[in-house]
């Protein structure tokens, strides 16, 4: 019951005091023209459209074409007519985080999207679309965090408050992935982010990846691809509007998002709706201003807690060189490269290592643990240059002992990459099995 109160009082504090309202004078696509509310409107403002039958849609200003407001609803238009009613909602958007969201599920408004009820609000307002905190006065990356897969653990170690891509095309392993990150990272708070996937993974994902343990850390925000594209975009600024709640608590926030592309897609659509220019691959220009201001909320904070970011990036046609890759890759703090090749091997998680890389890598380690991977690292390289002659058994044996030796180590090292959906591994344990498996290799 005090709960319920509590709920109450902070909702009556947000109630208007006054009412503006236009009217709908046109309708093009996904585009609301509003006339009427001249000098009332700004670009992101919320405004509610009135419908035939108690309809109300929700939808936000996205431009201005000859004097009147350019809105581009949050649902379907069935109902909305010419002259329909709009009304300018005077607040900011803003989400009231609580610590009794973890375990929950939510949606792109900050509601329960579970069937659990509403969502308890706490008393400190987030905006939806923050701003990082100024570089200046954030701390530096932290120790290290233990993810639980071996190949990113020892090979691309990350640190608490670093920022990661999953680059990979479709089908290669992506998603498991992840599952495996969320389940074993050893973060103490899980923000996780469905950016227009598919919804039928929602379920798998909670009950089979997290589990009851993984889901009573976790906040899940979703927004599945049938949903608008202005709602796609803005769950991926709820996602890290969660996150930075939990990282102001002074908590270490393992904050994933799948995927950056559908974010940068539904900017697109938005971009395009309102008149924006297609530039490179049919990508808006906004499409490439937004993608820092969401990534770059990610990372430690000013005096305590961090966000570590990891961020899928589905690559088109397997070109890690397509527009949001090189854009997005230029952003984070390290990539991790999934291979089709390697998949198709039968090799999971299909993590090209030689492709990857950390850029919190090689200060984290130790001066141990570094000549460790770097051998690897060189055995792997050196193999991979011979990689089909040895196939084709062109390579006669003896002809160059550096080749020789990476042949010798292969099978051992490829034996460690390769992990088991449900095998956890700590970074004692692979840096363990590293050096057995390159026991005597060192000249």
């Amino acid at each position: 019951m005090t709960g319920a109160i509590d709920n109450l009082l902070t909702e009556l504090d947000r109630i208007q005091t006054t009412a503006i309202h236009g009217r709908v004078v046109g309708i093009q696509g996904m585009l609301v023209e509003i006339g009427g509310v001249q000098g009332h409107l700004s670009v992101g403002d919320r405004c509610e459209l009135k419908g035939r039958r108690g309809v109300v849609v929700p939808c936000e200003i996205v431009g201005f074409r000859n004097g009147r407001g350019l809105g581009m609803p949050f649902s379907a238009l069935d109902g909305i007519g010419l002259g329909s009613r709009v009304e300018l909602v005077d607040i900011q958007p803003v989400i009231y985080p609580n610590d009794d969201w973890l375990g929950r599920v939510v949606n792109g408004f900050g509601e329960s999207a579970d069937g659990k009820g509403a969502l308890p609000q706490g008393k400190t307002p987030y905006l939806i679309r923050n701003q990082p905190p100024p570089a200046h006065t954030r701390q530096r990356v932290g120790g290290k965090l233990d993810l639980g897969v071996r190949s990113v653990n020892i090979f691309l170690t990350c640190c608490r408050g670093q920022r990661m891509g999953i680059f990979a095309g479709s089908g290669v392993g992506k998603s498991v992935l992840l599952s495996m990150l969320a389940r074993f990272s050893s973060a103490e708070i899980i923000v996780f982010g469905l950016i227009g996937e598919r919804g039928r993974e929602l379920q798998e994902f909670i009950e089979d990846d997290l589990g009851p343990e993984g889901m009573a850390r976790s906040v899940v925000v979703v927004a599945t691809s049938d949903e608008s594209a202005l709602l796609r975009r803005q769950s991926a600024y709820m996602t890290m509007a969660v996150a930075e709640y939990f990282r102001d608590q002074g908590k270490d926030v393992l904050c994933m998002m799948d995927s950056v592309t559908r974010f940068a897609m539904a900017q697109r659509e938005i971009g395009l709706s309102a008149g924006e220019p297609p530039a490179n691959k049919g990508y808006t220009p906004t499409v490439f201003s937004e993608l820092p201001k969401l990534l770059e909320r990610a990372g430690p904070g000013v005096e305590k807690g961090t966000i570590t970011g990891l961020f899928t990036v589905l690559v088109e046609g397997d070109d890690d060189n397509e527009p949001i890759s090189d854009a997005v890759r230029g952003i984070l703090d390290g990539h991790i490269v999934l291979d089709r090749a390697i998949a198709h091997r039968n090799r999971f998680p299909a993590i090209n290592i030689l492709r990857s890389v950390s850029r919190t890598m090689p200060d984290c380690n130790t001066d141990e643990e570094n000549a460790l991977v770097t051998k690897a690292r060189k055995l792997l390289a050196t193999y991979e240059d011979m990689a089909e002659l040895i196939r084709i058994g062109a390579y006669r044996q003896g002809s160059d002992p550096a080749v020789d030796e990476a042949i010798r180590y292969y099978p051992g090292l490829d034996a460690f990459f390769a992990q088991g959906k449900q095998e956890h591994s700590t970074l004692a344990e692979g840096y363990e099995q590293l050096a057995q498996i390159l026991e005597g290799a060192s000249e």
